[in-house]
């Protein structure tokens, strides 16, 4: 897998810098980049230990409403504030994660060429006056942010539409990597809801493609087009990292059977399709179209027949991430107690 991942983030990387030099179509690009990276984000989040933290159903529930109070408040800014001073605090806003973002995406590749002890050995910050606040972060991470902070430095200087891919890329594949929706069932609540979401948004307000014109922040990917006045073709991260995080519950599942992606190899094609679907559509209507409204059915649906398919129903509905992980956490405190009475007994 290690090395599949290579691959996928070398052509990532290759089709970001493509359209510098050669001219790549749009739809294509779109594909490709939002697939290869939820790829890499998938693959980077099967890790030796469970995750720490899950999402709960009531999460899941909420997540819409929030996202909808958020969207409409940007919305209200944008139309009463000034939206030179909205997008400059956002710029500050998104320096600091970018630096962070960028700096995680790049530690794997470099930590390799490091000392060993600069990735195992701690370093524990706590802040003047507020000692309860502590950042833990290790040699490597330290210099991985020296390039970040410089590549955020010239994102925040030019606004380039390659430095606004490069972070929107590693937020993407942070997001995918670190976030655990615990089981397919609140996956499922919460793509069911972000698909109602996504629908009403774009096609009975102006609101969503509004903040998205005026949002001026990595928090969408662009693509270079021939069209002079539509430069660019836009994808929201949350078309990336929502369904992603899905697809990759899918290939831990295989993972924790020993199984090689049957699973995930159906919600990756889902989420393939559901985008192809999204791009030919656009183009048919020459509108913008809401994602999850065809990458939500196609994600769920080739996952619910392929398990309907293999008789695994009920197999694929009992996995629980937050299970295991206290299964972990219970285990690890077994393992610890039996030491320590065994160092007694010596």
């Amino acid at each position: 897998m290690k090395n599949r991942e290579r691959t996928a983030n070398l052509a990532l990387l290759g089709l970001s810098l493509a359209p510098l030099f050669v001219k790549v179509d749009p739809n294509l690009n779109v594909i490709l980049t939002a697939c290869l990276t939820v790829y890499v984000g998938c693959c980077r989040s099967v890790k030796a230990t469970p995750p720490s933290e899950t999402m709960s159903n009531e999460h899941a529930m909420r997540f819409p409403l929030v996202g909808s109070a958020m969207l409409l408040s940007l919305f209200l800014l944008f139309k009463f504030v000034s939206k030179d001073l909205v997008n400059a605090v956002l710029t500050c806003y998104f320096f600091v994660l970018g630096i962070i973002a960028f700096s995680a995406t790049l530690v794997p590749s470099i930590k390799r060429f490091l000392p060993k002890h600069w990735n195992d050995d701690l370093i524990i910050w706590h802040a003047p006056y507020f000692h309860s606040f502590s950042v833990e972060f290790t040699r490597s991470q330290i210099v991985a942010s020296i390039p970040g902070t410089f590549f955020c430095a010239w994102y925040a200087s030019q606004k380039h539409w390659l430095a606004n891919n490069v972070l929107g890329i590693s937020f993407s594949i942070q997001g995918i990597e670190m976030l655990s929706l615990g089981s397919f069932k609140t996956g499922a609540i919460l793509l069911a809801g972000l698909f109602v979401y996504d629908i009403f948004w774009v096609f009975f307000t102006p609101v969503m493609v509004s903040v998205a014109k005026s949002f001026d922040a990595p928090i969408k990917l662009l693509f270079p087009t021939a069209d002079s006045a539509r430069p660019f073709s836009m994808l929201g991260l949350g078309d990336i990292v929502i369904p992603g995080i899905f697809v990759a519950l899918a290939l831990r599942f295989d993972v924790s059977r020993g199984i090689q992606g049957r699973y995930f190899n159906s919600a990756f094609f889902g989420y393939t399709v559901g985008l192809v679907l999204t791009i030919v559509v656009m183009n048919w209507f020459q509108a913008a179209q809401p994602a999850l409204l065809y990458i939500v059915p196609a994600v769920i649906g080739s996952v619910a027949i392929h398990c309907l398919w293999n008789g695994e129903v009920k197999l694929l509905l009992e996995y629980n991430e937050s299970k295991t992980s206290a299964d972990s956490n219970t285990d690890s405190n077994e393992l610890n107690r039996e030491d320590k009475a065994n160092k007694k007994d010596e």
